[in-house]
């Protein structure tokens, strides 16, 4: 029985295309977000495999500087920045406020998991409106590795006093849900656009198309466990 549901936060609650208009005056084309997000990912994955350990909103600028440096775009201290203060500011995707309360009303125990530091996760939480729904705000920051190592993981389970078995880890990212899976966490996928589930995992038992659907998944799930 998993009675925490513990929420990644960017792309699966809010939404990073608010970010889009600052990639189109820098970049010129608002889809280079997901190329920087693409190589925000790859930074951080060998930042990990390698032992270097770097804060999140660090590993994000150097992605910036890289992609600019492939596009040939002279990149600013000032537009840098930002976009990276932007992050504190995003919007929740618009089915998000209602479905937390669902959850929550369906006697479910919520947390967010972010890979940000806990400033900048305190910062996103209290910006877009949510924190009344989450018992605990959490940071990978504070055992010093990133998702999807085992060990923010377990420190979630740790911070809010159940077992890891006890944990369904909520994420619009195939990497997130691969890494709470092999944790021993339960999973849920948000299929946002342009998302797939990575066929190498294990596939979690509950899948949607927005937060709707996975809630009704997990309220299903819960009532049946």
């Amino acid at each position: 029985m998993a009675r925490v549901c513990v929420f990644d936060v960017n792309e699966t609650l809010l939404d990073l295309g608010a970010l889009d208009p600052q990639f189109e005056r820098v970049f010129g084309d608002a889809s280079t977000r997901q190329a920087w997000f693409g190589q925000f990912l790859t930074s951080w994955l060998t930042a990990m495999v390698t032992g270097v350990y770097q804060e999140f909103g660090t590993i994000g600028g150097t992605a910036l500087e890289m992609i600019a440096e492939r596009q040939g775009v002279n990149l600013s201290d000032e537009d840098k920045q930002q976009i990276l203060s932007g992050m504190q500011e995003l919007p929740p995707h618009p089915e998000v406020e209602e479905n937390l309360g669902r959850l929550r009303d369906a006697g479910i125990r919520l947390a967010a998991l972010t890979n940000s530091t806990q400033q900048v996760a305190d910062a996103q939480i209290d910006n877009s409106g949510l924190r009344e729904y989450f018992d605990q705000v959490l940071s990978a920051d504070a055992v010093k590795r990133l998702k999807p190592a085992p060990e923010p993981y377990r420190m979630a389970a740790e911070s809010l006093g159940v077992e890891i078995g006890q944990v369904r880890l909520v994420a619009a990212h195939a990497w997130d849900v691969a890494g709470a899976l092999q944790a021993g966490c339960a999973a849920a996928f948000v299929a946002r656009p342009g998302m797939v589930l990575n066929p190498l995992f294990e596939r979690p038992d509950v899948v949607g198309s927005d937060l709707r659907e996975v809630a009704d998944g997990i309220i299903e799930a819960e009532a049946g466990s």
